[in-house]
């Protein structure tokens, strides 16, 4: 991940400036990117010790891929709702934009970069409760519910933690960030740092809504991580970027993020205490056979 990163981050002023491809360098250099780090994991998948790959484990099988299906799509579903949302945003600033003070390109421009910081800020969040998810997965597979427990409480800590320090940042320092993609005067900066402020003011949640999802993924609930992935980025954010902006107009298109993200909040919150019940409940049980076996 490091290598294409590094191959695009070096590629790009090079073709983009020094060759004049512009925009068509910048993705050729994104695309040589990925083909390296491609390359890399082909040739490391020779060097693992416990695990040797085989043509026969190659061969598709129903129930390994319906399985895999099955833990993946709350992931799935995640990726491509923030597409949807993208396309959905980027036309609703564009229409409201046109008919406010700052006009069309300002709404798209400034929010675009909200969305690219918010998603690193997702990214991180994803990298703290996947990194957990073996972990709980794995001890919730043994019954110790006691360690599965703990790491939920860990994930949810630390992305909370994280997710705070950019809040901060966001409310009060956001041209610190706009800064960084290059700013501007007047309206764009007054339209940006509103952006900022209103799109992320709940993203404080953000790293709760993470880690439940995930949790649900590793402890065999995909259905239930599937309706909170979805929750978010459709069920709560479509319907208000469709009438938030009738009656605030491009500011409303703002809106929709701290209102899709209080909702799901809540959501996620009635979920986890059910599953916290069932937890504790399955524990009790656990509990009740290891003494039962050490009477027999």
């Amino acid at each position: 991940m490091i290598l294409g990163a590094v191959m695009n981050t070096i590629l790009d002023p090079v073709f983009i400036f020094c060759f004049g491809m512009g925009v068509q360098g910048a993705a050729i250099a994104t695309v040589l990117g990925q083909v390296g780090s491609f390359v890399v994991s082909v040739v490391y998948i020779g060097r693992f010790k416990t695990l040797h790959l085989q043509l026969s484990a190659l061969r598709p099988k129903a129930r390994t891929c319906g399985s895999i299906l099955t833990f993946g799509i709350s992931s799935f579903i995640t990726q491509f709702a923030i597409t949807i949302v993208m396309a959905l945003t980027n036309n609703l600033l564009a229409s409201y934009g046109a008919a406010s003070v700052y006009g069309s390109e300002i709404p798209l421009t400034a929010t675009g970069i909200v969305m690219k910081v918010n998603q690193i800020l997702i990214s991180i969040l994803v990298g703290i409760a996947v990194g957990t998810q073996p972990i709980i997965g794995f001890n919730y597979g043994a019954k110790n519910y006691t360690r599965v427990k703990k790491a939920l409480d860990i994930a949810l800590v630390i992305s909370e933690i994280i997710s705070i320090a950019a809040f901060l940042i966001f409310q009060f320092a956001p041209m610190s960030v706009v800064s960084v993609f290059g700013s501007e005067e007047g309206l764009y900066n007054e339209f940006a740092v509103l952006a900022f402020r209103i799109f992320l003011l709940l993203c404080p949640l953000t790293g709760f809504q993470t880690v439940v999802a995930v949790y649900l993924q590793a402890v065999g609930k995909p259905l239930k991580s599937a309706i909170l992935s979805l929750a978010r980025q459709i069920i709560f954010f479509v319907p208000a970027a469709l009438i938030l902006p009738i009656f605030l107009g491009v500011t409303g298109v703002l809106w929709t993020g701290p209102v899709a993200d209080g909702l799901a909040f809540v959501l996620s919150v009635i979920l986890l205490v059910y599953e916290r019940k069932q937890l504790k409940k399955a524990e009790a049980r656990a509990v009740s056979d290891r003494k039962g076996e050490q009477t027999a």
